[in-house]
C-alpha cells in the first residue's frame, strides 16, 4: 500500500513539474527610445540639470575668486581681517556644497523632477507588460537590456514591439 501511495506521490509531482513556465523578453532600452513622451522627458532633464549645474558653477566660481582676492591681499589685511575673509570664503564654499546638494543629492531636485516626469512612462510600461503577461500565460518577463546574466535570448521570446503596441507605439 505504501508503494501504491509513493508512487502516486511521485507521478502527480512529475507531471506537476512538466508544465513548462513560460518566459518573455523585453528590452527597456528599445522601448524608451521608441516612447516620444521619455525623450522630451530626458530633454527637460538635461536642460534642467545643466542650468542647475551652471548656478553651482557660478558660486563655487565665486568662492575661488574670493579665495583668489584673498590670497593678493594676504600681506594687506590685519588679523582680523584675514578672519572676516576666510570666513566669507568659507560661507561661499558651503552655499556652493548646499547649492550642488539641494540639486543633485540623492533626494534632490533633480532626483524629484526625474520621479515626476519619468515615472508615468516607467508605470505604463509595467501595466502593459503585466496585461500582456497575463494574456499570455507568462510566469515572468526579465528586462535584456539590465540583466546580466542573459547570455542569449531567442528573439521569438522578446516582446519589446508588443509592448510598444500595447502602448500605442507600434512599430
Amino acid at each position: 500500500m505504501k508503494k501504491i501511495i509513493l508512487l502516486t506521490l511521485l507521478t502527480v509531482l512529475g507531471t506537476v513539474g512538466l508544465h513548462a513556465q513560460k518566459f518573455a523578453l523585453i528590452d527597456m532600452e528599445y522601448i524608451l527610445k521608441n516612447i516620444p513622451a521619455y525623450e522630451m522627458a530626458n530633454e527637460q532633464l538635461n536642460a534642467i540639470s545643466k542650468k542647475w549645474q551652471t548656478e553651482v558653477e557660478a558660486v563655487q566660481q565665486d568662492a575661488q575668486n574670493l579665495y583668489k582676492k584673498y590670497q593678493a591681499d594676504l600681506v594687506f589685511l590685519s588679523a582680523d581681517m584675514k578672519t572676516k575673509r576666510e570666513a566669507e570664503i568659507v560661507a561661499k564654499e558651503q552655499e556652493a556644497q548646499e547649492l550642488k546638494r539641494k540639486y543633485f543629492g540623492s533626494d534632490g531636485e533633480l532626483y524629484k523632477k526625474r520621479e515626476s516626469l519619468i515615472r508615468p512612462v516607467q508605470d505604463e510600461i509595467y501595466n502593459a507588460c503585466k496585461e500582456i503577461s497575463e494574456a499570455k500565460g507568462y510566469m515572468a518577463i526579465v528586462d535584456r537590456a539590465s540583466a546580466m546574466s542573459i547570455i542569449y535570448a531567442s528573439p521569438k521570446i522578446d516582446i519589446s514591439n508588443e509592448v510598444l503596441a500595447k502602448l500605442g507605439y507600434s512599430k
